[in-house]
């Protein structure tokens, strides 16, 4: 009624149960009646969408005005100070903003202008910044210094892309020049000591957290780059730069075991993939198991009505309702009947199927993280060979390499994709064009019907990469329970992309035709990672033992029996199989055992 108008705080220190109908009984505000019918159609649970109109009230509440007059800028003021305040409720504990399925239904109602962003992540993502803002983010405290890291910076971000160019602020200020500030706070130049310079290296051997830091050439590579470039820059612009021209501390001596510890970081990656390998059938074998065990199970509890019993594989589970009947699609939960377990059948089942078709097109393309983000409905190709043949091919976004490549897709991953469609197809009618957040680039993509994408915020996203994470994350988490070897091993999407052109490789397939399945420039780089089972190698050694053995004499040839036998049953002890074989060699007539 406007007769009190309240502090947020002043207001939230009160509980109000059902104060959003009586705030609505008393505005008669058709635009709000409105917003609050919109609201009731999210494909969320009831008590969000409470949550939703609850908050879109107690911002009118405390401002004073209308809905007519809530602006953009008034409800992002009203989310940061719920939040600072402590007041987001259950947002606050997962590290959300009050008022965020409200933001997209205001955006499609036309109350906030065109130019504002659709989401509320959009309107809260800070993006790119500067140089200078990334550079002053560590509080240099030689201000000179900090103008020509400033400039350096500026300068070579011309032909780097934002990550990479995070990634040397990072080095060069975070980890070189903030450090060289702590162990010598009189510093005024680059020209460093021999001490300072080699204590700074015995510092940057050891991690914050006590760990050895494993890429020690990062650091030294990026100092090195700096001295060289100011002594090259300082010949062509010398009133600019040649006072800032001083000996590069990096010795020859600092990188002479460069190509070692590059090989030594080849086996740890190799070694990884070894032990990866024999867990991926698992792994694959889980997600598509609780995928199929889920869907037979929301597809029987949707046959039955709320209050009905149904069997699956055995088990008698009861279909139970829920609050949020009025929706278009009402969640579905059901309970089993021997044990009393409620299962979220929808929610679960949309969890493993998202996961399912995660790790199925990683393993069965070899995509990186990024790229798998990036696949839309148009990525989706056919092509007619001169037999008539038709081929699906998958037309890969350009990415790490800035190349665009194609590949060739099996039946399997022809299925995972055709699934993926019949899914959205199923529930929009059609794939959603939506935008995609760049966790490296800090960009919105443009609206695109992306494969891979999510109800988030009130509106539908695409995938991020820590999403693509999380989802094998949670999958090994279930898997340790009942497979020990899964005990403290992570799996990366890189991995399945190491195990893809191992096991293309291995089989037979080019190593070239290899390189351009994976978007590699450089054949080399598929060597290192197909250099894992060197097939030829083994196939070669077992044909020579087999030749060899088939010369030998025979008392010779029992003994190598004898060792194939042992071995092939996993021990290298006598007993056992050394037992069962020398039973055999007693029987054969001269062997002289």
């Amino acid at each position: 009624m406007r007769l009190v108008r309240p502090t947020l705080l002043g207001f939230r220190c009160n509980r109000f149960s059902h104060y959003a109908p009586w705030f609505r009984g008393v505005a008669k505000d058709p635009w709000l009646e409105e917003f609050c019918a919109r609201a009731d159609q999210l494909p969320m649970s009831q008590c969000r969408r409470s949550r939703t109109k609850f908050d879109v009230c107690c911002a009118l509440t405390v401002f004073g005005i209308d809905l007519k007059d809530l602006t953009p800028e008034a409800l992002l003021h009203y989310a940061v100070e719920s939040r600072a305040h402590g007041l987001a409720g259950e947002n606050s504990r997962s590290g959300s903003y009050a008022g965020t399925l409200a933001w997209p239904i205001l955006h499609d109602m036309g109350q906030f202008p065109a130019s504002a962003p659709r989401s509320f992540r959009g309107a809260v993502t800070r993006g790119q910044i500067s140089v200078e803002e990334a550079v002053d983010r560590h509080r240099l405290r030689n201000r000179e210094v900090r103008d020509v890291l400033v400039e350096y910076i500026r300068r070579r971000s011309a032909g780097l892309d934002y990550s990479t160019l995070r990634q040397l602020v990072n080095l060069l200020v975070r980890v070189f020049w903030k450090q060289i500030e702590e162990i010598n706070p009189d510093q005024q130049d680059l020209r460093l000591s021999e001490e300072t310079f080699t204590r700074w290296k015995e510092w940057m051997l050891v991690l914050p957290n006590g760990n050895p830091r494993l890429d020690v050439d990062g650091p030294l590579m990026a100092v090195r780059a700096l001295y060289l470039d100011l002594q090259t820059w300082a010949v062509a612009e010398p009133e600019r730069w040649a006072k800032w021209s001083a000996p590069c501390p990096v010795r020859d001596a600092d990188l002479r075991w460069f190509h070692l510890r590059r090989r030594r970081l080849q086996e740890r990656m190799a070694n990884r993939t070894r032990d990866r390998q024999p867990l991926l059938p698992i792994l694959s074998q889980y997600v598509n198991d609780t995928w199929h065990r889920l869907r037979s199970m929301l597809d029987a509890a949707q046959q039955v009505e709320n209050g009905d019993e149904f069997t699956v594989d055995g088990t008698t589970w009861l279909r139970v309702s829920t609050k949020d009947q009025r929706h278009n699609r009402p969640p579905v939960r059901a309970v089993n009947r021997a044990t009393g377990e409620l299962v979220h059948l929808s929610r679960d089942e949309n969890i493993a199927f998202w996961q399912w078709a995660v790790v199925e097109t990683l393993r069965l393309a070899g995509l990186r993280a990024e790229e798998l983000t990036e696949l839309t409905h148009l990525s989706v190709r056919q092509y007619q060979r001169s037999s008539g043949e038709v081929v699906a091919l998958l037309v890969v976004s350009p990415s790490k390499s800035d190349r665009e490549r194609v590949i060739p897709m099996s039946a399997e991953l022809f299925h995972v994709i055709a699934q993926i469609i019949r899914r959205h197809r199923n529930q929009h009618g059609t794939v959603p064009v939506c935008a995609r957040y760049d966790l490296h680039e800090k960009v919105w993509s443009e609206e695109l019907p992306y494969l891979f994408q999510t109800f988030h915020g009130g509106i539908q996203r695409g995938m991020s990469a820590t999403t693509v994470w999380r989802m094998i994350k949670r999958a090994c988490d279930a898997l340790a329970v009942t497979h020990p070897q899964f005990k403290g091993v992570k799996f990366a999407p890189h991995d399945f992309r190491r195990l893809f052109a191992t096991e293309l490789v291995n089989n037979g397939l080019p190593i070239h035709i290899g390189a351009a399945l994976l978007g590699h420039l450089d054949i080399r780089t598929t060597r290192g990672y197909v250099a894992v089972f060197d097939e030829d190698v083994i196939s070669q050694y077992q044909q020579f033992l087999a030749r060899r053995r088939a010369e030998r004499p025979s008392r010779w040839r029992v003994w190598g029996w004898w060792s194939s036998a042992v071995f092939s049953r996993g021990t290298g002890s006598t007993g056992g199989a050394g037992a069962e074989v020398g039973a055999e060699c007693r029987r054969l007539p001269g062997s002289g055992v």
